[in-house]
């Protein structure tokens, strides 16, 4: 039983020893230790005691290590002010350097003033006058500006601080980034010193050395390989602004995406093209908008021309005649005075020529113009003239019901400001309009109603004919080589008579506005 007590007793001193021990360590360890110093001398401050110390002074704590040309060491307090050339060193991964230095080895907090330099080895120097450099948090902190440069990027603003085991660096108030390719402005940001990523966190303005600009509230750039990820951004070339919910930029094959309320506006032609989704490919100078794709253009007179289809493409070209803006599939258009359908569509601006292909319809004025392929020639952005070619076919109805119709291989049609003003038939021309006459129902000293009758239908077949318009209704014809008319009395007049082959009316298939604009254009 003895024994056994003493075994006991031997284990308890042992680990009560081992306990002394881990204590010691654990207290040693948070002491600063003063390693060396050329010289020391004993003095009071306050009533308190400390070591002021002279030459190639060197603490030490842990895997810290500070080195000062002198400092004033408060032992019992277990702090430290530093002076003159002041250098610390954590580990293998920071270096810092300053003109003075209070350190307390208890809260293991830093404070560095005047020509401070942090570094994270090989990564990024941050410079500042004021920085606490807290060791338990990994963490320094500066404010009243500071400066972090590396082999890619410059980012000053006047307050941050730098995250060091994961290498972020984050800016806040008056931000301005800067590198080779760029200048940026913001309020808060973030930036990986590894990775050479910025995060962006506030709206943020980037002016690029190319031209390009972008503003945005959020998102990622990748400094290195010059790729961009921006929510509810707006970037700008030279010739194009673009807006979009989420924007995807790659700088190097300088290619750019977006999805989500799309906005792309054309400088140099005034028009701005919306949709759910858009490419850009600057190298190329091709972008593409589709998913509810449509176009806004407002004309000198103050008219917005609208236009839609399954997608839109606009070709950049320094040659301005190879300069065009393309639609295809279900295209529509819209305008005040103007509708319009086809399936494809070319704008070349610097003939300032609409094309409409395949099954193209045009309304105007009352007036339904057709033809194999339609061409629509702007002045001064407004509606010069219409050319259309093979099987061209013009009806409007008259007021009281009738169809007038003009037939031939090609048309023109020419435009007084906004109103249809004459057109000229070439080729196998035929016409028919009705003859109306007007007359008095009721009359009496205080009221008459009059009534507005069909006397006959007038057709025409001649090679070449021009029919001029007042306010947008046929009130004249005049016909050129070999004519061939008649005057047909309303009674005489066959079902058959009353429509030129190819006949069709197609007022139905107009479309309205709001088939046209997917969303409010802004």
């Amino acid at each position: 039983m003895n024994e056994l007590r003493i075994f006991f007793a031997s284990k308890s001193i042992f680990f009560f020893a081992l306990f002394l021990l881990v204590g010691v360590e654990l207290f040693a360890q948070k002491r600063v230790k003063l390693k060396k110093a050329d010289n020391a001398y004993g003095s009071i401050r306050d009533g308190e005691r400390f070591d002021r110390l002279v030459g190639n002074v060197i603490f030490e704590q842990n895997t810290t290590t500070i080195y000062c040309d002198s400092a004033y060491f408060f032992r019992s307090k277990n702090q430290l002010e530093a002076y003159g050339k002041v250098h610390i060193t954590e580990g293998d991964s920071v270096d810092i350097t300053a003109a003075g230095l209070v350190y307390d080895g208890n809260t293991k907090v830093a404070k560095l003033r005047k020509k401070v330099v942090f570094v994270k080895l090989g990564l990024a120097r941050l410079y500042t006058d004021f920085l606490d450099y807290d060791r338990k948090k990994n963490e320094a902190r500066y404010f009243n500006g500071g400066k972090l440069v590396d082999t890619t990027n410059t980012l000053v603003s006047r307050k941050g601080y730098y995250d060091v085991p994961v290498n972020i660096a984050s800016f806040k108030t008056d931000v301005v980034g800067t590198n080779v390719d760029y200048t940026l402005n913001s309020d808060t940001l973030q930036y990986n010193s590894k990775t050479r990523v910025i995060y962006f966190r506030d709206t943020t303005l980037v002016k690029g050395k190319d031209g390009k600009t972008a503003l945005y509230k959020s998102g990622t750039y990748n400094t290195v390989q010059k790729l961009s990820l921006l929510e509810n951004g707006e970037f700008e070339t030279p010739g194009y602004k673009m807006r979009g919910e989420q924007n995807f930029l790659d700088d190097v094959k300088k290619y750019y995406t977006s999805k989500g309320k799309i906005a792309m506006t054309s400088k140099t032609e005034k028009l701005t093209i919306y949709g759910d989704h858009s490419l850009y490919d600057r190298k190329k100078g091709v972008s593409k908008v589709y998913g509810n794709a449509f176009m806004a253009k407002v004309e000198a007179d103050g008219d917005t021309l609208y236009l839609s289809a399954d997608t839109l493409v606009s070709i950049e070209n320094a040659n301005p005649k190879k300069k065009r803006l393309l639609a295809y599939n279900h295209v529509k258009i819209f305008k005040n005075k103007m509708q319009g359908l086809a399936d494809s569509l070319t704008y070349v601006s610097a003939d300032s020529l609409l094309y409409l292909y395949k099954d193209p319809i045009l309304w105007s004025e009352g007036n339904q113009m057709t033809a194999d392929s339609i061409r629509v020639l702007l002045k001064n952005k407004k509606i010069d003239r219409i050319y259309m070619v093979g099987n061209s076919f013009v009806i409007s109805q008259d007021s009281i019901g009738n169809f007038n119709q003009i037939k031939g291989r090609k048309m023109t049609t020419y435009f007084d400001n906004k109103n249809i003003h004459h057109v000229l038939v070439q080729g196998n021309g035929e016409s028919l309009y009705y003859a109306l006459e007007e007359k008095d129902l009721i009359k009496t000293d205080s009221l008459t109603v009059k009534l507005m009758i069909t006397m006959g239908m007038n057709k025409m077949i001649c090679s070449n004919m021009r029919i001029n318009f007042v306010k947008g209704r046929v009130d004249n014809v005049s016909f050129y080589v070999k004519p061939d008319a008649q005057l047909i009395p309303i009674h005489e007049l066959k079902k058959e008579d009353r429509s030129l082959k190819g006949f069709s009316w197609r007022k139905k298939e107009k479309p309205l506005r709001k088939e046209v604009v997917k969303r409010k254009p802004v």
